[in-house]
């Protein structure tokens, strides 16, 4: 076995990609995933045939790799993951470098999930289940007992989609990407139709409708639940994102890494927010005013849903677009006037902006949705995300996401107890 620890002493010596990749504790490939992103150099040798690496060069990164495994000096106790996702900063957020919320504004959620796996342009893109497999996992589904949740039943479908995929271990990029352009779809055939005129081909956002309502949908509500889907395709490292990694960072299958996400989403607070919201919402406008409505929230010592956000300081982007496209909706003015004095209320207590909850409890309001609506919008939206986190960490050092634990019990030895 090599000695991981002579490559400092010898600064200038090239390594082969063999050595390179137990040096780091990753596989070859890994090393030329490293390479093409630009956080190592290689130089063919003349008349070589195999790339080589300067030791100094492989060493730093690999010291670089244990830092942040170990959350190294500087983080404040925090992890920190290196990823080129998404960026939030001054109260807007990108991916890939792109302004999301223009991006949303001007192509499908189709084609931006495929910009956050790819990095490249999709015009067109659209996502086809295999029939056998969503029929499956909709068999899977109806074996639930009715108190089942939308999680519930897309966490059951993903594992009869994997147990239905003989092939779901193979990791390289071309099968993820397969796995992911299939497992969306399925999960939300998967669902039971509300409605009985519902679609399962044509765009994502037509399919999931009649999932949550048996209204007819008409273009502009389905133009407001497309781009919701996009704003809610990644938000950086959020609790069930950072599930996901873990599990990626083990190795898991895509499949295994969404059920992750989904087991993490169902918490009161991450996904199920939305659906707090949407109750507050029907209650401001049965009482006709926010004003006891909030009472009773901040009486109980709760934290009004629908309000404020840790990454922004201003208004969420994500809640002011749908805002903007919910105001063309005829059908929406009602709840909108209930958030604005749910906002307004909340106001005097404690100045905090509208979130994308607040926003997808009027589009949920308005469209005769149930409460659990906007997290399963929610939870469909983010699996483009979550793949493209999982794909981001298969190309890191394989359980690099293992914290230490500090210990603070008694100090051994103790006897043993009788």
């Amino acid at each position: 076995m090599r000695d991981h620890d002579t490559a400092p002493h010898h600064p200038g010596r090239r390594l082969t990609t063999k050595e390179t990749a137990e040096l780091l504790g990753v596989k070859p490939e890994t090393v030329y995933a490293y390479v093409s992103r630009g956080l190592l150099s290689s130089r063919r040798e003349s008349g070589g045939r195999t790339s080589t690496f300067e030791a100094g060069e492989v060493e730093a990164l690999a010291r670089r790799n244990r830092r942040e495994a170990a959350g190294g000096p500087g983080t404040g106790g925090e992890l920190s993951v290196r990823t080129r996702i998404t960026l939030i900063e001054q109260d807007r957020y990108y991916y890939r470098g792109v302004d999301a919320v223009e991006l949303a504004g001007r192509h499908s959620y189709e084609e931006v999930a495929e910009w956050l796996w790819t990095g490249r342009p999709a015009p067109g893109a659209t996502f086809t289940a295999p029939e056998a497999t969503v029929e499956l996992a909709r068999r899977a589904v109806e074996a639930l007992s009715g108190h089942a949740s939308a999680v519930d039943r897309l966490r059951v479908a993903a594992i009869a989609a994997a147990a239905e995929d003989p092939l779901r271990f193979d990791l390289s990029e071309e099968a993820v990407l397969h796995t992911a352009r299939t497992l969306i779809p399925t999960l939300v055939a998967a669902l039971p139709p509300v409605g009985y005129d519902h679609e399962d081909d044509g765009p994502l956002a037509h399919r999931l409708w009649a999932r949550l309502t048996g209204r007819p949908a008409d273009e502009a509500s389905l133009r407001v639940l497309d781009t919701a889907l996009s704003l809610l395709a990644d938000h950086d490292l959020a609790a069930s994102t950072l599930a996901v990694r873990v599990a990626a960072s083990a190795r898991a299958h895509a499949y295994a890494a969404v059920s992750a996400g989904l087991g993490v989403l169902e918490g009161p607070l991450h996904g199920a927010a939305g659906g707090l919201a949407h109750r507050m919402l029907l209650d401001v406008l049965d009482q006709g005013t926010a004003v006891p409505v909030i009472a009773e929230e901040l009486r109980a010592g709760r934290r009004v849903p629908g309000l404020g956000h840790r990454l922004y300081t201003g208004e969420d982007p994500r809640a002011r677009v749908l805002f903007e496209l919910l105001e063309r909706i005829p059908r929406a003015d009602s709840a909108l006037l209930a958030a604005r004095d749910i906002v307004a209320t909340t106001a005097r207590h404690t100045p905090l902006h509208a979130n994308v909850d607040l926003a997808l409890a009027v589009f949920t309001v308005s469209c005769g949705m149930p409460a659990t609506a906007a997290e399963t919008i929610f939870a469909v939206a983010r699996i483009a995300g979550w793949i493209a986190h999982a794909l981001e960490e298969y190309g890191e050092r394989p359980l690099r996401m293992r914290p230490s634990g500090h210990y603070v019990g008694p100090r051994p030895p103790r006897p043993l107890p009788e």
